[in-house]
């Protein structure tokens, strides 16, 4: 497994974006943004990265990562984190960040072992308006509200 960045029609990579957001409305309006990085195995992408500038001089976000399900629990993730974080400093970054529903607790726990931590909860976040179904569960949780995390990228 390798990670590179992707420089090919980002549409092929809309069944990965889809595992990291229920919202293809949400998608369609930041796919083509940024950089990706994929991992690939055999030729074949596994998982993504897109990391975004947020505008705010230094600070990226890290927008989307997904890692296909059969190919979770291998450390895919992770490595893929540690790709956008070697990168937004490549390119002059001193802070990423990463946002998620408060209800994916495997999210939480993931991000937080990537020495992320939350510093913001953005209420009412996902539903209909923003384009979310109604009623949608995760981990048997209402879909509702959004924790946004940091990691300092001096610190290692």
């Amino acid at each position: 497994m390798h990670i590179e960045r992707y420089d090919g029609d980002r549409d092929a990579l809309r069944p990965l974006f889809a595992l990291a957001d229920d919202s293809s409305m949400q998608i369609s309006s930041y796919i083509a943004q940024g950089e990706v990085l994929v991992a690939r195995d055999g030729g074949r992408v596994v998982g993504h990265a897109q990391i975004i500038e947020t505008g705010d001089g230094g600070v990226f976000e890290l927008k989307s990562l997904a890692v296909r399900p059969a190919r979770q629990s291998e450390g895919l993730g992770r490595a893929l984190v540690a790709a956008a974080i070697t990168r937004c400093r490549e390119c002059g970054g001193r802070r990423l960040i990463v946002s998620t529903a408060s209800a994916d607790i495997g999210n939480l726990r993931f991000y937080q072992r990537q020495g992320f931590r939350m510093y913001r909860i953005v209420r009412d976040a996902f539903g209909p308006s923003t384009g979310y179904p109604e009623g949608l569960l995760v981990n048997g949780i209402p879909l509702c509200d959004q924790v946004v995390f940091e990691r300092d990228l001096g610190a290692d």
